[in-house]
């Protein structure tokens, strides 16, 4: 990659300050923290997602931290925004365990914790550990497989408790599932909003919707309807997304997942993120996956610094 300009004018995105594992260190709360939780041992596909964090962390400084408002907004200001690095080998129980723990941690200090994956596995510890009450995911499939994979993770989540009526899977696409996991998703009483249908939909009906189910009512607190957004960005487009080794031709515009993401990240029960199934070392040579999922990351703090006063 070729040096990036420097301009004392047009401040970057990313190279944030370090989250210090001691509490007696840390001058405040922080409003959001980012984690790497390079998941990837257990994918169904071949994959490199465990270098995924990284080349985000690296994407992100294409990029500046402000929005154009009216009037304009320098997120790096507006929000305190610290990095936690990566869990360390995340997968099996021993890694899961550490890297729900780890999540929590921040998840007490913290309005928003941004996972960056790995693999879907990584919505496992990060949902547990953040104490979701209710999950919403972008992705184009169900994730309800048997056995412990990338396909199993809100199988999983449900089956530790998280109510299956409180999940709403926003973009399962045609193609991309089995009729007996579309009967399973039914038959537990989550909410399936499809491709199709968010496409026939006005995208504000979508995410008011979602919103209520999982955060348990429009009038639920903030700690009882704490909501886990899953970002699986196999759910774009192959276009845009061809890092995702699950992507498919006609999947969602860039532009629609980021407006989703935004609008989702805007609403004060939303206490956690992952962004995941990107390979980086799958990505087209303009790396247009990984800039996707940074600009997600970006998305999520854009939302998270456009909350009602006092809710965050």
């Amino acid at each position: 990659m070729s040096a990036l300009a420097v301009d004392p004018l047009w401040p970057r995105a990313g190279d944030w300050p370090a989250w210090s594992e001691r509490a007696d260190e840390r001058t405040d709360a922080a409003t959001a923290v980012i984690i790497g939780v390079p998941t990837w041992r257990t994918s169904l596909s071949p994959t490199s997602a465990h270098t995924t964090p990284a080349a985000v962390r690296e994407a992100l400084r294409r990029y500046s931290p402000t929005l154009l408002g009216p009037p304009p907004v320098d997120l790096t200001a507006a929000l305190r925004i610290l990095d936690a690095g990566d869990v360390a080998d995340p997968d099996g129980p021993v890694g899961e365990e550490a890297a729900t723990a780890r999540v929590g941690d921040l998840a007490s200090a913290a309005d928003l914790v941004i996972a960056l994956g790995g693999d879907n596995a990584a919505t496992v510890p990060v949902a547990r550990g953040a104490g979701a009450r209710g999950l919403i995911t972008l992705d184009a499939h169900f994730d309800l497989r048997d056995g412990v994979s990338n396909g199993s993770p809100v199988r999983r989540l449900i089956e530790g408790g998280l109510d299956p009526t409180r999940v709403v899977q926003v973009g399962i696409a045609d193609f991309a599932n089995s009729a007996a996991y579309a009967r399973r998703a039914a038959d537990l009483g989550i909410t399936v909003i499809t491709l199709d249908e968010l496409r026939s939909r006005p995208e504000t009906d979508v995410v008011a919707e979602a919103l209520s189910i999982a955060g348990g009512g429009t009038d639920a607190d903030a700690d009882l309807g704490r909501i886990h957004l899953d970002i699986d960005v196999d759910v774009c487009d192959r276009s845009v997304a061809p890092g995702c080794p699950a992507s498919l031709p006609g999947g969602l515009s860039a532009d629609a997942l980021r407006r989703l993401v935004r609008a989702f990240a805007r609403d004060p029960r939303l206490r956690s993120a992952d962004v995941v199934e990107v390979d980086a070392a799958a990505d087209t040579p303009d790396a247009r996956t990984v800039r996707l999922a940074a600009l997600c990351v970006l998305d999520l703090l854009a939302g998270l610094a456009r909350r009602p006063r006092g809710s965050a």
